[in-house]
Protein backbone atom coordinates (compact mmCIF):
# COMPACT_ATOMS: atom_id res chain seq x y z
CA UNK A 1 0.00 0.00 0.00
CA UNK A 2 1.28 3.43 -0.94
CA UNK A 3 2.06 5.82 2.08
CA UNK A 4 1.21 9.15 2.20
CA UNK A 5 3.20 11.69 3.44
CA UNK A 6 1.11 14.55 5.94
CA UNK A 7 1.61 17.84 5.07
CA UNK A 8 1.37 20.99 7.89
CA UNK A 9 -0.99 23.41 6.74
CA UNK A 10 0.22 26.86 5.47
CA UNK A 11 0.00 29.88 8.01
CA UNK A 12 -0.45 33.29 7.65
CA UNK A 13 3.17 33.52 8.73
CA UNK A 14 4.97 31.28 6.24
CA UNK A 15 2.91 33.36 3.46
CA UNK A 16 4.29 36.77 5.29
CA UNK A 17 7.92 35.05 5.09
CA UNK A 18 7.35 33.79 1.36
CA UNK A 19 6.61 37.36 0.74
CA UNK A 20 9.55 39.16 2.41
CA UNK A 21 11.57 36.19 0.49
CA UNK A 22 10.14 37.30 -2.53
CA UNK A 23 10.16 40.81 -3.24
CA UNK A 24 9.49 41.00 -6.53
CA UNK A 25 6.40 38.36 -6.29
CA UNK A 26 4.14 41.31 -6.94
CA UNK A 27 5.97 42.58 -9.78
CA UNK A 28 5.24 39.53 -11.59
CA UNK A 29 1.53 39.65 -9.94
CA UNK A 30 0.55 43.02 -10.16
CA UNK A 31 -2.95 42.38 -10.23
CA UNK A 32 -3.19 40.50 -7.32
CA UNK A 33 -2.39 44.63 -5.72
CA UNK A 34 -5.55 45.69 -7.57
CA UNK A 35 -7.51 43.17 -6.25
CA UNK A 36 -6.64 43.59 -2.61
CA UNK A 37 -9.50 44.74 -0.10
CA UNK A 38 -9.15 46.52 3.47
CA UNK A 39 -11.38 47.45 6.40
CA UNK A 40 -10.26 51.45 6.98
CA UNK A 41 -9.12 51.93 10.10
CA UNK A 42 -11.33 53.88 11.44
CA UNK A 43 -14.70 52.58 10.38
CA UNK A 44 -16.23 49.70 8.69
CA UNK A 45 -15.81 50.76 4.88
CA UNK A 46 -13.54 48.73 2.49
CA UNK A 47 -10.42 50.62 0.99
CA UNK A 48 -8.25 49.55 -1.73
CA UNK A 49 -4.18 48.88 -0.78
CA UNK A 50 -3.30 51.77 -2.32
CA UNK A 51 -5.95 53.81 0.13
CA UNK A 52 -4.46 52.14 2.94
CA UNK A 53 -1.05 52.62 1.91
CA UNK A 54 -1.67 56.60 1.59
CA UNK A 55 -3.41 57.06 4.93
CA UNK A 56 -0.59 55.42 6.91
CA UNK A 57 1.81 57.89 4.93
CA UNK A 58 -0.30 60.73 6.22
CA UNK A 59 -0.37 59.32 9.52
CA UNK A 60 3.81 58.95 9.50
CA UNK A 61 3.65 63.01 8.19
CA UNK A 62 1.66 63.84 10.79
CA UNK A 63 3.87 62.00 13.42
CA UNK A 64 7.03 63.94 11.67
CA UNK A 65 5.33 67.35 11.91
CA UNK A 66 4.84 67.26 15.25
CA UNK A 67 8.51 65.69 16.15
CA UNK A 68 9.10 69.00 13.77
CA UNK A 69 6.98 71.58 15.95
CA UNK A 70 8.33 69.84 19.16
CA UNK A 71 12.33 70.40 18.23
CA UNK A 72 11.67 73.73 17.07
CA UNK A 73 9.84 74.83 20.29
CA UNK A 74 12.82 73.06 22.35
CA UNK A 75 15.40 74.43 20.19
CA UNK A 76 13.72 78.40 20.07
CA UNK A 77 13.34 77.45 24.58
CA UNK A 78 16.76 76.72 24.51
CA UNK A 79 18.14 80.10 22.23
CA UNK A 80 15.78 81.80 25.48
CA UNK A 81 17.66 80.33 28.49
CA UNK A 82 21.17 80.87 26.59
CA UNK A 83 20.13 84.37 25.90
CA UNK A 84 19.36 84.56 29.41
CA UNK A 85 22.42 82.72 30.64
CA UNK A 86 24.99 85.28 28.70
CA UNK A 87 23.39 88.27 30.15
CA UNK A 88 23.60 87.50 33.30
CA UNK A 89 27.32 86.25 33.12
CA UNK A 90 28.36 89.27 31.28
CA UNK A 91 26.83 91.33 34.52
CA UNK A 92 29.33 89.76 36.60
CA UNK A 93 32.12 90.18 34.27
CA UNK A 94 31.07 93.99 33.79
CA UNK A 95 31.35 94.23 38.01
CA UNK A 96 34.75 96.49 38.71
CA UNK A 97 34.58 95.28 42.34
CA UNK A 98 34.42 91.81 43.51
CA UNK A 99 33.12 92.83 46.94
CA UNK A 100 29.51 93.50 44.11
CA UNK A 101 29.55 90.28 42.70
CA UNK A 102 27.15 88.46 45.06
CA UNK A 103 24.41 90.69 44.87
CA UNK A 104 24.50 90.78 41.05
CA UNK A 105 25.21 87.04 41.25
CA UNK A 106 21.35 86.56 43.41
CA UNK A 107 19.86 89.83 41.72
CA UNK A 108 21.13 88.60 38.30
CA UNK A 109 19.36 85.16 38.46
CA UNK A 110 16.12 86.81 39.82
CA UNK A 111 15.44 89.18 36.76
CA UNK A 112 16.85 86.68 33.98
CA UNK A 113 15.28 83.39 35.44
CA UNK A 114 11.76 84.98 37.15
CA UNK A 115 12.83 83.31 40.28
CA UNK A 116 11.36 84.83 43.32
CA UNK A 117 13.51 83.62 45.89
CA UNK A 118 17.50 83.03 45.41
CA UNK A 119 19.39 82.69 48.55
CA UNK A 120 23.55 82.65 48.51
CA UNK A 121 25.41 81.25 51.39
CA UNK A 122 29.18 81.84 51.52
CA UNK A 123 32.04 80.17 53.69
CA UNK A 124 35.72 81.09 54.37
CA UNK A 125 36.08 84.34 52.64
CA UNK A 126 38.62 86.46 53.27
CA UNK A 127 38.69 88.96 55.60
CA UNK A 128 37.77 91.66 53.84
CA UNK A 129 34.46 90.29 52.36
CA UNK A 130 33.61 88.13 55.22
CA UNK A 131 30.29 90.30 56.23
CA UNK A 132 29.06 90.68 52.46
CA UNK A 133 26.93 87.22 52.39
CA UNK A 134 26.01 85.39 55.56
CA UNK A 135 27.67 82.07 55.81
CA UNK A 136 25.27 79.15 56.99
CA UNK A 137 25.72 76.93 59.49
CA UNK A 138 28.43 74.11 59.92
CA UNK A 139 25.76 71.18 58.57
CA UNK A 140 24.72 73.40 55.84
CA UNK A 141 27.91 73.39 54.70
CA UNK A 142 28.61 69.79 55.21
CA UNK A 143 25.42 68.59 53.44
CA UNK A 144 26.64 70.91 50.55
CA UNK A 145 30.05 69.23 50.14
CA UNK A 146 28.44 66.00 49.77
CA UNK A 147 26.43 67.02 46.88
CA UNK A 148 27.52 65.24 43.87
CA UNK A 149 25.03 67.24 41.75
CA UNK A 150 22.88 69.81 42.08
CA UNK A 151 19.68 68.64 43.89
CA UNK A 152 16.03 69.56 42.23
CA UNK A 153 12.69 68.49 44.10
CA UNK A 154 10.25 70.39 46.65
CA UNK A 155 10.49 72.28 49.28
CA UNK A 156 8.96 70.09 51.88
CA UNK A 157 8.49 66.40 52.31
CA UNK A 158 11.05 63.08 52.61
CA UNK A 159 13.14 64.26 49.65
CA UNK A 160 14.31 67.24 51.05
CA UNK A 161 18.42 67.17 52.53
CA UNK A 162 17.73 66.71 56.48
CA UNK A 163 20.67 69.49 56.70
CA UNK A 164 18.26 72.18 54.65
CA UNK A 165 16.04 74.86 56.15
CA UNK A 166 13.27 75.04 53.25
CA UNK A 167 11.45 77.90 51.87
CA UNK A 168 8.21 78.18 53.49
CA UNK A 169 6.60 79.68 50.20
CA UNK A 170 7.84 77.71 47.66
CA UNK A 171 6.46 74.96 46.16
CA UNK A 172 10.06 73.06 44.59
CA UNK A 173 13.95 74.73 44.59
CA UNK A 174 17.40 73.65 43.55
CA UNK A 175 20.19 73.54 45.61
CA UNK A 176 24.05 74.36 43.29
CA UNK A 177 27.15 73.86 45.18
CA UNK A 178 30.00 75.93 44.70
CA UNK A 179 33.62 75.11 44.16
CA UNK A 180 36.93 76.18 43.89
CA UNK A 181 38.84 73.14 43.07
CA UNK A 182 37.33 70.25 45.21
CA UNK A 183 36.43 72.34 48.40
CA UNK A 184 32.85 73.48 48.56
CA UNK A 185 32.58 76.92 49.32
CA UNK A 186 29.47 78.21 48.57
CA UNK A 187 25.52 77.51 48.19
CA UNK A 188 22.87 78.74 45.92
CA UNK A 189 19.33 77.83 46.43
CA UNK A 190 16.47 78.95 43.99
CA UNK A 191 13.45 78.69 44.67
CA UNK A 192 9.93 78.79 43.00
CA UNK A 193 6.25 78.93 44.09
CA UNK A 194 5.56 75.97 41.13
CA UNK A 195 5.76 72.21 42.71
CA UNK A 196 6.72 71.38 38.54
CA UNK A 197 9.66 73.92 38.23
CA UNK A 198 12.31 71.88 39.87
CA UNK A 199 11.60 68.52 39.68
CA UNK A 200 13.49 65.10 40.79
CA UNK A 201 13.80 63.79 37.19
CA UNK A 202 15.12 66.74 35.71
CA UNK A 203 18.55 67.13 34.07
CA UNK A 204 20.83 69.02 36.20
CA UNK A 205 23.30 69.96 33.64
CA UNK A 206 22.35 73.22 33.14
CA UNK A 207 22.31 73.85 36.92
CA UNK A 208 26.04 72.30 37.13
CA UNK A 209 27.20 74.43 34.17
CA UNK A 210 25.05 77.74 36.25
CA UNK A 211 27.09 76.70 39.60
CA UNK A 212 30.51 76.62 38.13
CA UNK A 213 30.06 80.26 36.39
CA UNK A 214 29.02 81.49 39.95
CA UNK A 215 32.19 79.65 41.56
CA UNK A 216 34.48 81.05 38.45
CA UNK A 217 33.02 84.85 39.34
CA UNK A 218 33.11 84.41 43.65
CA UNK A 219 36.18 82.63 43.25
CA UNK A 220 37.97 86.28 44.12
CA UNK A 221 36.31 86.57 47.05
CA UNK A 222 38.03 83.76 49.19
CA UNK A 223 41.50 84.40 50.67
CA UNK A 224 44.99 84.10 48.25
CA UNK A 225 46.52 80.38 48.52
Amino acid sequence: MESFQAFEPITENDIADFLARTPGFFDRHAELLAGVRLVHPHGQRVISLQQRQVELLRRRIHDLEFSAASLIHNGLDNVMIADRLQRWTEGLLRARAAGARPALVVEGLKAEFELPEVELRLWGLAAEFAALVGAGSEAERAGTAALLRPYCGPSQGQNVPAWLEPPVAAGSMALVPLRAGDEVFGLLKLASPDPQRFQTSMDTDFLRRLGELAAAALSCLLPLP
